[in-house]
């Protein structure tokens, strides 16, 4: 990961070709996350094929977000450096929906440029979970569709740009997220084992998991549990029998688990809340890094398996499929399954790239 200063970098590369981007994110190391590491690899492989200029906020050296009062003086310096830029970028890309504010702050020193924002899961989706402040920030996300008509919006899943089309964004382009996570396949794996890896929260579907699949299985199945406590109804299942909490583990030793369990399940289920999965990222993970993936066909997940090919995309919510399909993985021969890892890992490697996410998001911004 690199570690460009918090408010400018001149990331153009001396190959770079093609119109300069303004990248601007509160997104960015040391803060650890997805949309983090989004931001930085996506402009590093940016600044491989064109000009790339970087504003960022750094998050806190133990890993969390930037305070309050950082974000609130980071507009002013963005303003700051707008007037120092020697060079006007042609495209400002803001780095998630809400700071949709910073595009009009653009227009006021780069008229000409093309404003594109990157829109993610729960940035777009919070809105929906209604109460007070989903109520505002619905509205405030209804503003910014009204005030910056002429941006364009790049979704991370199909499920995200159907979201983006309701609020009336304009978004044309679906780029799907990438992963830098690797592991050597593993002949030592255990067929009954099974790795649930993600928040404990109830879209993701853990509880509905141990609750409805578990009772299914033979009781020699054992289900390993890698993430963070976050919903007291969720946490509740980590005490089966049946179930292990390891808690978050480093990505080294993520893979590896992936690899060496029977399978890695993404069970998400479907809620009237308006809670949705925007991408779900450990399918690709799990597949690149050597594991079996079983993922609900559910919101971004959609775009974050091939069925078939780095996993397989199962009915959210029914429990018998589940079970049936777990089964019928566990009894693989030893060459079924080695084949299906080797194609499954390859695949997954050489779609979710982020060479091919910066390609797509260039093919965006030039997009009639």
């Amino acid at each position: 990961m690199n570690s460009m200063p918090s408010d400018l970098h001149a990331h153009a590369a001396s190959t770079a070709t093609g119109a300069r981007v303004l990248f601007i994110t509160r997104k960015w190391g040391p803060a650890v996350g997805g949309m983090e590491t989004y931001c930085e690899r996506l402009t590093e492989e940016l600044a491989k094929l064109q000009p790339v200029d970087v504003i960022a906020l750094k998050g806190r050296a133990d890993g969390s977000p930037p305070g309050a009062l950082s974000l609130l003086a980071f507009p002013f310096t963005i303003l700051r450096r707008f007037s120092q830029m020697p060079d006007k970028p042609a495209i400002v890309h803001l780095g998630d929906m809400a700071i949709w504010p910073v595009g009009l702050l653009t227009t006021l020193f780069f008229s000409s440029a093309q404003i594109v924002l990157s829109a993610h899961g729960t940035d777009i989706a919070y809105g929906a979970r209604g109460g007070v402040r989903g109520s505002l920030y619905a509205a405030y996300l209804g503003l910014g569709a009204r005030l910056l008509s002429k941006a364009r919006v790049i979704a991370n899943s199909q499920a995200t740009r159907d979201r983006l089309l309701a609020i009336d964004w304009n978004s044309d382009a679906v780029v799907p997220l990438a992963t830098d996570l690797r592991s050597d396949a593993s002949s030592d794996f255990d067929p009954n084992q099974i790795i649930f890896a993600g928040r404990l929260v109830r879209r993701k579907g853990c509880a509905w998991f141990v609750h409805k699949v578990l009772p299914l299985l033979p009781e020699t199945v054992r289900l390993t549990v890698i993430g963070t406590r976050w919903d007291e109804a969720e946490n509740s299942v980590l005490s089966h029998p049946q179930v292990e909490f390891l808690g978050p583990k480093p990505q080294a030793q993520l893979a590896q688990y992936f690899a060496k369990a029977g399978c890695v399940i993404v069970p998400n289920i479907e809620l009237g809340n308006g809670e949705y999965e925007g991408f779900g990222l450990v399918a690709p993970e799990a597949a690149s890094a050597g594991g079996v993936v079983l993922a609900a066909s559910s919101g971004g997940l959609k775009d974050a398996v091939i069925d078939g090919e780095t996993g397989f995309s199962l009915p959210a919510g029914d429990a018998q499929a589940w079970a049936d399909k777990i089964a019928k993985v566990a009894g693989w021969s030893a060459e079924k399954r080695t084949a299906f890892i080797a194609t499954s890992q390859a695949t997954a490697q050489h779609h979710y790239s982020w060479s091919r996410v910066a390609t797509q998001t260039i093919e965006a911004y030039t997009a009639s």
